[in-house]
């Protein structure tokens, strides 16, 4: 008797498993991170498991993971806690999508805009004195490349460019910490762009701010390559500050 119609195989189980603790993680999570569920709730894990019509096993995996980006703990005899924001990692990457995804998404673009005017001006000063010939000629060519999908209006493509612009300067400097947040400033910048927080065309002198980084770094010259990617940080401050203003959304949480 043929039974493998019957019979679900342990890959194709696998797949249908991690299916669902994609789409229960990425329930919960946004609506931690949104304050749909708010800190010192407790949730239940037998609630759980009927609401989302999974296992129990997912539902633990599903909580182990909140729980190692400090969103949740487990405590014995109460439940499984919801932390403060306090206690998040908020260097994961998904948890930056999910406060992204949040009423309170102009505070965490601010909060990480903070922090690349802190890491990316300096970074972009070691890069000058650490880079070779081919990894700077190669950032020319990319601020070339997004200087023509900007001004042909190319969205997509000026974004994948960005994200690879920042990214390289990142590795170029050298330092292996600085390089780690490379996936943080790739979703602030997917961010922006999802929810409409950044210019259809970007201006021209972002473009040029990008062009004269990369420049340079090429003539190892670390004080021009900080200072261009200072008013890089400075501008992406102005235009988040001239949508909040529209928005009324507030600044901080």
């Amino acid at each position: 008797m043929d039974r493998s119609s019957s019979v679900v195989v342990p890959a194709q189980a696998t797949v249908v498993e991690a299916g669902l603790h994609a789409r229960v993680l990425e329930h919960l999570g946004t609506a931690i991170c949104g304050g749909d569920v708010a800190a010192g709730s407790v949730l239940n894990i037998d609630d759980l498991v009927e609401r989302y019509a999974v296992s129990r096993s997912v539902v633990r995996e599903v909580l182990r993971v909140l729980a190692a980006m400090g969103l949740i703990e487990t405590r014995r005899r109460v439940g499984v806690l919801i932390r403060s924001a306090n206690d998040w990692n908020v260097f994961d990457p998904q948890v930056i999508r999910w406060r992204l995804a949040s009423a309170g998404r102009m505070a965490q673009l601010r909060s990480i805009t903070e922090l690349r005017t802190a890491v990316e001006p300096h970074a972009a000063w070691l890069a000058a004195g650490r880079v070779d010939h081919d990894e700077a000629s190669d950032l020319v060519g990319l601020a070339a490349k997004m200087w023509a999908a900007g001004k042909a209006g190319d969205e997509e493509r000026f974004l994948r460019l960005d994200i690879e612009f920042h990214r390289r300067v990142l590795l170029a400097s050298g330092n292996e910490m600085f390089v780690k947040l490379q996936e943080l400033v790739a979703e602030v910048l997917t961010g922006r762009h999802h929810y409409h927080l950044m210019p259809h065309h970007p201006h021209e002198q972002a473009l040029q701010l990008h062009a004269d980084v990369a420049q340079a770094i090429q003539r190892r010259d670390g004080d021009r390559a900080r200072a261009a990617m200072v008013q890089i940080m400075e501008q992406a401050f102005d235009e988040m500050k001239s949508l909040w203003e529209r928005s009324g959304e507030p600044e901080r949480p």
